[in-house]
């Protein structure tokens, strides 16, 4: 007896954990399909078959559903769904629900939007909840398409749909713009004589298959190749931005009619000289010219020489000796064009030095080489160099005597911020014969005997020099 007890109280435990498990649960839509997804009126088979297929632990209470199926304009057709179990078992956990649907030869393409109707589960569960209404998931890449059944007539579905947007310019529209970085209220084109209208840097495209395009009804004034609108001539223009009918979609355009008015003109600057300065007491700052656009205001320079001179505001800071050269440009504005760039230079004079150089004036090239000593005035290294090749040549500070003729060198000192580069050149008159550097070595092999010569002459392979 107490064995019955503990069994019965086991299965009391397991039938209350599995009603707690199927609590409050709702049905489940596994799938909800239609084939085909595109019919066309022309064809000869305009039928639509639809399925649906819902689960619940406890069964499914329904025995059919309708689906329901409406066009962006209201048009409305509608298919009973039965479930295909034959004979009816409500505690079934899956059921599938079929119809099919012949579609009117009569009726307007598009895409029609498919709903089905909320399905319930059995009430044996102890509760009843249902699915809600069932929509059918994305079948295609179409943009505004991308659900539904499409009903195309002769290959054409006539979508109206919002290809593009905008323009940015007119905020009372109130359009939020995908990329706002880009179509914002700051962003206007500039409505004169001599300027590019691009409709795609106002209107924001929403379908990328497509491309927009423009078209003038006042040729006189503004004149489009299509994809730009040159505006030539002052006066009213109209023109329309627009995408082209597709099988897709309909046509979308945008009327617009804007007032053309006089050229910009670019600024003309007055920029005055700027005397030269010295090195002395760098880095310092001089104040520059003031220079006045009717764009802009005043114009403050730029340094094209940085190494030299920087700008700063009214200030130029002088850092080196050299050229100093500033430019003044004043920028586009929805008045005028940019100006053209206005240069100034000045010179920032280096205190000057001198090198002291000298070199004998005769050498025999047997000496084979002369050290180079020459000093600047500023203390700072020495380079040299020769063009005299073939004759003479130069390694660090040493002269190469390489045969007869003249030798020219000269050592240069680059300069500094303060000092100005210096050089000097001197002349060695070359003459004589150069020591050759080739020496002959005797080698033995056994009774065999070679004398090999030549700069670092060595013996062949299994002979040793003879000592």
């Amino acid at each position: 007896m107490k064995i019955k007890s503990i069994l019965l109280a086991a299965l009391l435990v397991a039938g209350l954990s599995q009603n707690i498990a199927h609590a409050n649960v709702r049905p489940v839509v596994e799938s909800f399909t239609f084939t085909p997804n595109e019919i066309e009126l022309f064809s000869a088979d305009t039928k639509a078959v639809f399925e649906l297929v819902v689960s619940h632990p406890n069964g499914i209470d329904n025995l059919a559903t309708k689906v329901s199926l409406t066009s962006s304009r209201g048009d409305t057709l509608s298919v009973q769904l039965i479930r295909t179990d034959s004979p009816i078992n409500t505690a079934l956990t899956k059921v599938t629900f079929k119809g099919t649907l012949t579609v009117p030869r009569d009726i307007y393409p598009g895409v029609y939007s498919v709903t089905a109707d909320s399905v319930k589960n059995n009430l044996s569960a102890g509760y009843q909840y249902e699915t809600g209404t069932i929509t059918s998931g994305k079948v295609r890449n179409i943009v505004g398409a991308e659900s539904g059944l499409v009903v195309r007539s002769n290959g054409e579905i006539n979508l109206v749909y919002d290809t593009f947007v905008g323009p940015a310019y007119d905020t009372r529209l109130g359009i939020a713009f995908n990329d706002i970085s880009k179509f914002n209220s700051s962003n206007t084109p500039i409505w004169k004589v001599g300027e590019i209208y691009n409709p795609n840097k106002y209107f924001e495209l929403r379908v990328p298959s497509l491309s927009i395009s423009v078209s003038s009804s006042t040729p006189s004034v503004c004149v489009s190749n299509g994809k730009e609108l040159s505006l030539i001539k002052e006066g009213t223009c109209s023109f329309t931005v627009f995408t082209a009918k597709t099988n897709e979609y309909v046509s979308k355009t945008s009327n617009q009619t804007v007032t053309i008015t006089s050229a910009r003109t670019k600024t003309v600057l007055a920029v005055e000289k700027i005397a030269n300065q010295t090195s002395k007491d760098l880095p310092k700052s001089i104040e520059t010219v003031r220079v006045y656009s009717v764009a802009e205001g005043y114009v403050l320079p730029k340094s094209a020489t940085p190494s030299v001179c920087l700008a700063n505001g009214f200030f130029v800071r002088i850092v080196s000796g050299g050229t100093c050269t500033l430019t003044y440009q004043t920028a586009e504005t929805a008045e005028y064009l940019a100006s053209d760039i206005y240069t100034v230079s000045f010179e920032v004079t280096r205190d000057p030095q001198t090198i002291t150089f000298t070199l004998p004036s005769t050498a025999n090239v047997s000496t084979r080489s002369i050290a180079l000593a020459a000093t600047a005035s500023g203390g700072g290294a020495i380079t040299y160099s020769t063009a005299s090749a073939g004759i003479c040549s130069i390694t660090g500070s040493t002269l190469n005597l390489l045969r007869n003729g003249n030798c020219a060198v000269t050592a240069t000192q680059a300069g500094t911020s303060t000092l100005a580069p210096a050089s000097a050149t001197a002349t060695v008159v070359l003459s004589g014969a150069a020591v050759s550097n080739r020496k002959t070595i005797t080698c033995v092999k056994g009774k065999s005997t070679k004398r090999v010569s030549g700069v670092n002459p060595k013996c062949p392979r299994g002979f040793k020099i003879k000592r």
